[in-house]
C-alpha cells in the first residue's frame, strides 16, 4: 500500500492547529504519517502538541520562522526524507470532511487506471459560510483535435487545473523528485503558485469535487494592500508584490508580465493619492525586489539545513526526543510572521 504522509505547517495557532489535527486524524483512510512543522511558535503550541494523545504524530519545531514558503518547504522535504509516496499538505487553518483523503486517493487510482497523468489531486476548499475558496485555475491544454480537454474526467467529478493553493493537495513523491521543492525565499504569499505552475508543466493537477474541507478565516476574501488593516501583516505585502511580478515573469507571456508591473504601478498612485504613504512605499519596494529575484530551486533529497534554521523534533507518544538539531548553515535570519489570533468559537458542520 501506498504511503501517505499529512504535513501540517502552523505558526501561533494552537486551537486551530488542535482541530485541524482531531480531522486529520479522524480520516476514513488513515494516515501512515502525520507531520507538524511548527514555524517558532510563541504561544504554546509545542506544549499543546506534547500533551496531545495521538499515536506517533511527529513534530518539527522550526529554530525561527522562515515563512510560509520555508515551512512548505521544509515539510515537503522532510515527509520524502521519511519515505512517503504521498505528501497531503495544508495550513493549520484547514478542517478535511472526515473522507477527504479517501476521495483523494480514490480520484488518484481513478486516473491511474485511466492513464492520465497528475502532477497533483486537491480537495474542494470551502469558508464557514458555504461560499467556494482558493478556487484553482483551470488546465486549458487542448486534445489532439484541439478541443480544450478539461471536461473529459467531469463525469467522475474531477478536473484538470494548473495554479492551486496548498490547501488540501496531495503531491505524489514522483513530482517532488522531479521538480523539486517550493521556494524557501518567496517567504509568503505566492509559493503555492509558483510551485503549482512548476510541477504542471507536463501533466496538469486535478481537483476533486467529493474531497471536501473548510478553509477558515476566508470570508475577508483575496490578499490586497488596499484592505489591510493588520499593521503586523501590512510589511509582507512587499513579498506578495514581489512574488507576483516573479510568477508573471517566469511562467506566462511578456503581455503578461507588462500587465502585472503596470497595475502595480496604478496601485502606487492610488494609494499616493489616497495619501497612504506607507502602504505605497511598500509597494515600490516589492516592485524594486522583484528585478532581481531570482531564487534556485533545491531537490528534495538535500539537507534542511540549507534552511539556515535547527529543527527540534520529537514523538508526541514517546518521552525521549528525536535526534538532536540539525546543524544550520550561515545564512541570513528570516523575518517572523505574525497573524491574529483566532477567537475561541464552535465551529459549525460545514459538509451536512
Amino acid at each position: 500500500m501506498k504511503q501517505i504522509f499529512a504535513v501540517v505547517l502552523t505558526y501561533n495557532r494552537k486551537d486551530l492547529l488542535n482541530r485541524c489535527l482531531q480531522a486529520v486524524y479522524s480520516q476514513t483512510r488513515a494516515c501512515d504519517g502525520v507531520i507538524v512543522i511548527d514555524n517558532a511558535s510563541t504561544d504554546g503550541t509545542e506544549q499543546m502538541l506534547r500533551e496531545l494523545d495521538f499515536p506517533d504524530l511527529e513534530v518539527h519545531v522550526l529554530s525561527n520562522n522562515i515563512g510560509a514558503s520555508g515551512g512548505f518547504n521544509a515539510g515537503f522535504r522532510l515527509a520524502y526524507q521519511k519515505g512517503a509516496d504521498y505528501v497531503w499538505m495544508m495550513d493549520d487553518d484547514v478542517i478535511p470532511s472526515p473522507d477527504a483523503l479517501e476521495r483523494l486517493q480514490e480520484a488518484d487510482q481513478l486516473l491511474e487506471e485511466n492513464a492520465l497523468e497528475r502532477a497533483f489531486l486537491l480537495s474542494t476548499a470551502y469558508t464557514e459560510g458555504g461560499l467556494i475558496t482558493n478556487a484553482p485555475s483551470m488546465d486549458q491544454r487542448r486534445n489532439r483535435i484541439d478541443y480544450e480537454n478539461w471536461p473529459l474526467t467531469l463525469e467522475h467529478g474531477i478536473a484538470p487545473v494548473r495554479r492551486a493553493t496548498f490547501v488540501s493537495i496531495l503531491v505524489p513523491r514522483s513530482t517532488l523528485a522531479d521538480y523539486g521543492l517550493p521556494l524557501a525565499p518567496m517567504f509568503i504569499w505566492g509559493e503555492d503558485t509558483e510551485y503549482t505552475l512548476r510541477i504542471t508543466k507536463k501533466a496538469p493537477g486535478f481537483i476533486v469535487g467529493n474531497s471536501k474541507v473548510l478553509h477558515l478565516r476566508q470570508e475577508n476574501g483575496a490578499i490586497s494592500i488596499l484592505a489591510e488593516q493588520n499593521p503586523n501583516r501590512l510589511k509582507y505585502h512587499r513579498h506578495y508584490v514581489r512574488n507576483e511580478v516573479y510568477v508573471a515573469r517566469k511562467y506566462y507571456r511578456p503581455r503578461r508580465l507588462i500587465m502585472t508591473v503596470f497595475h502595480q504601478i496604478k496601485l502606487i498612485a492610488q494609494l499616493l493619492g489616497m495619501k497612504e504613504f506607507i502602504k505605497a512605499r511598500i509597494v515600490f519596494q516589492g516592485l524594486l525586489e522583484s528585478s532581481q529575484f531570482s531564487p534556485t530551486i533545491e531537490g528534495v533529497d538535500e539537507p534542511i539545513a540549507n534552511l539556515g534554521i535547527t529543527v527540534r523534533s520529537f514523538l508526541v507518544d514517546t518521552p525521549q526526543p528525536l535526534p538532536s538539531a540539525t546543524p544550520a548553515v550561515n545564512v541570513p535570519r528570516a523575518e517572523p510572521v505574525t497573524e491574529d489570533r483566532i477567537s475561541e468559537q464552535f465551529l459549525r458542520a460545514a459538509f451536512d
